[in-house]
């Protein structure tokens, strides 16, 4: 799923790279919660002469972000450090330029005290670029399907409650966050994905993958005929399974927070 949303969404996280507020080029870059690598790649594509040290808490990440590395000729540029942000015992990351946080801040426990930490770790003058989706992108036209139109909101807000409990964070506004923790918010942008499923068959995969994981926290609380409606739209054999649908657009929005450490 990870690196379908990296294809997907590649154009816009190239866009964002390129906006950032930058007073030089970054030697050093840290990725905190960097996945499978989708934005240590385009940063190390954005500035040639940077090294990126890619932080997560998952070993399979950082295994597959480092094959990528050898595949791509780069991994003499990237460092990768295994490390839950949530421990007050991070590790050594250097002293980064800038910090890169994409759709990662939202899993913090205790984001105070790690935008703290996080503080400290750059460079006077540094910049933390912090970049969260607005929610769960949809994909459906709000029509659709036929036989349940709407289907697709009532499943996420059948999910309010569990992500609420368990992500309590998501769709935060960081800038108050960021500005107690010590930063200088000099911008704020909010980003509108509207992307046709035309444009790469990639899209079905990434709707399947994300109604995938919507179903299996959503199921208690939908209606029978609501739940065989999304069934037959992740059933691979079905002629309405999201695979074969071409009326597919990804929907959503993201917020680029720029702050410095002054």
């Amino acid at each position: 799923m990870l690196d379908l949303d990296a294809e997907v969404l590649a154009e816009h996280t190239a866009s964002i790279t390129a906006w950032l507020p930058l007073k030089d080029e970054p030697r050093h870059i840290v990725d905190l919660g960097c996945g499978t690598g989708a934005g240590a790649f385009a940063l190390l594509d954005r500035f040639p002469d940077a090294h990126v040290t890619a932080v997560d808490t998952s070993a399979g990440h950082l295994q597959l972000l480092r094959e990528k590395a050898c595949a791509h000729g780069v991994q003499g540029r990237v460092r990768t450090v295994q490390a839950d942000l949530d421990n007050n015992n991070w590790p050594d990351l250097g002293r980064p330029d800038l910090v890169w946080a994409s759709a990662s801040m939202h899993h913090l426990a205790n984001p105070d005290s790690a935008l703290r930490n996080l503080r400290e770790v750059l460079t006077p003058g540094g910049l933390l670029a912090g970049v969260e989706l607005a929610g769960v992108p949809r994909f459906l036209p709000a029509h659709a399907p036929e036989n349940r139109p709407g289907l697709e909101e009532r499943a996420h807000a059948a999910t309010n409650s569990f992500h609420a409990e368990h992500v309590p964070h998501r769709g935060a506004d960081w800038g108050p966050m960021l500005t107690a923790a010590g930063f200088t918010v000099e911008d704020e942008r909010t980003l509108t994905v509207n992307i046709e499923g035309a444009r790469s068959e990639a899209i079905g995969r990434y709707a399947y993958g994300i109604l995938q994981r919507i179903r299996s926290v959503a199921a208690p609380a939908l209606s029978p005929e609501d739940l065989a409606a999304l069934d037959e739209l992740l059933d691979t054999n079905s002629p309405n399974s999201l695979l074969r649908r071409e009326d597919l657009a990804v929907r959503t929005e993201r917020t680029v927070w720029a702050a410095r450490r002054a």
